[in-house]
């Protein structure tokens, strides 16, 4: 059986969601946006119950959850979407260097609306510098964007400060917020943050549902990126997925109730992992190594080991992933590494191992010695036959 070690790539669905999946799909299987009838009523109280279970766990209010198909699609409206909605004098989106694609490309999309995109540096660990945030500011700034928890490296950003500071500029402040919930406790009045991405894949529910927390204390309302329906107050149209809402509400449920303890489990995990592999390989070091990281998060490097081949070496017995993009080409791999100083060659010895709710010490034992043997494998193989 494969040990799972790609937690933040996707989660396992927790049994606990999928009994309540099931029953939603059984029992509300109609239209929740059909008015006319009773089977309607009663697929979209299920949505609007899931909507205010979410609320509450984030300690916000129900009309402030817009349901979308995932955290790409909550990124898009809180990028692009609210940079289209921002004062015609303020023409600047600033996100961070280390950003998800999802927020990246929303806002290099802005570009062609007029807008231009900065991007704030960070240090060798992922970590931004406030003050220089703070001298990139200004009145003309429409959008602040910076990540909560690094979906590589793991570097948790002080979001609530961020927030705080782009506040005195009157800037919309951003957050994908996708690997959160499974580091941190989450309470969106208290991050100050004006909207904020969620995926439920991330967080032991089902694919194909995420939501865009939508502050109605916003200096404005983002428009929309997609069309047609009308759905979530006109900002996101599509029939809801009530099964899916049921899934992503129930894993949500859970978060609040066993988070806590889980993390704590986390750090243990990864830590033992890490000081495993340390004492084991040689050469073995870690990406970085911010203040506060992501507890389930462990990325690092073997000297003289591409990741990609270890990878290969590991199949089917460990899923994992790299650190970088497996290219050929040295402009291609991770912007993220790239934005920590690490070299195309060092970014392609990246391995992120992410372990999570359903991990055993058991597993990352062995995932410990299959990684040796697999590092002392390609140490010992001939130039010829490494992976170039």
């Amino acid at each position: 059986m494969t040990i799972y070690l790609d937690y933040q790539a996707s989660t396992p669905i927790d049994p606990r969601v999928k009994t309540e999946m099931l029953d939603a799909l059984e029992e509300d299987f109609a239209n929740p946006s059909s008015a006319s009838h009773s089977a309607g009523w009663a697929a979209r109280k299920r949505v609007e119950d899931s909507r205010a279970t979410i609320a509450q766990m984030l300690g916000c209010d129900a009309t402030e959850i817009i349901f979308t198909s995932g955290a790409t699609e909550a990124d898009n409206i809180g990028v692009l979407g609210a940079a289209l909605g921002a004062p015609e004098e303020r023409r600047r989106i600033l996100i961070g260097s280390t950003e998800h694609k999802a927020v990246i490309e929303p806002a290099q999309a802005a570009e062609r609306y007029g807008f231009t995109v900065e991007y704030i540096p960070v240090d060798e660990n992922g970590s931004i510098s406030l003050s220089l945030l703070e001298s990139h500011l200004g009145n003309d700034v429409a959008v602040v964007s910076l990540m909560l928890a690094n979906n590589e490296i793991g570097t948790i950003h002080p979001i609530k400060r961020i927030a705080e500071i782009s506040a005195k500029f009157g800037a919309f402040v951003h957050t994908d917020a996708t690997q959160a919930p499974t580091a941190v406790d989450l309470d969106m009045l208290e991050l100050g943050v004006d909207a904020a991405s969620f995926s439920s894949h991330k967080i032991y529910g089902p694919k194909g549902v995420g939501a865009l927390y939508l502050s109605s204390a916003a200096p404005w309302r983002p428009q929309p990126v997609m069309f047609g329906g009308g759905q979530e107050n006109g900002l996101r149209p599509g029939t809801l997925p009530t099964h899916l809402c049921v899934g992503f509400a129930k894993a949500f449920s859970i978060i609040a109730e066993e988070g806590e303890s889980e993390r704590k489990h986390l750090k243990r995990l990864r830590d033992l992992f890490f000081s495993t592999l340390e004492m084991q390989i040689s050469g073995c070091h870690l990406t970085a190594n911010p203040a506060q990281c992501h507890p389930g998060n462990l990325h690092v490097s073997f000297s003289g080991v591409d990741a990609g081949d270890l990878l290969d070496r590991l199949q089917p017995h460990v899923a994992a992933a790299t650190g970088s993009a497996c290219t050929s080409s040295q402009a291609n791999y991770s912007h993220v590494l790239r934005a920590i100083g690490k070299g195309f060659h060092e970014a392609r010895e990246g391995l992120r191992l992410s372990v999570g709710r359903f991990t055993t010490i058991d597993q990352v034992q062995e995932a410990a010695e299959r990684i040796k043997a697999a590092v002392e494998d390609i140490r010992h193989s001939s130039p010829t036959e490494r992976r170039r």
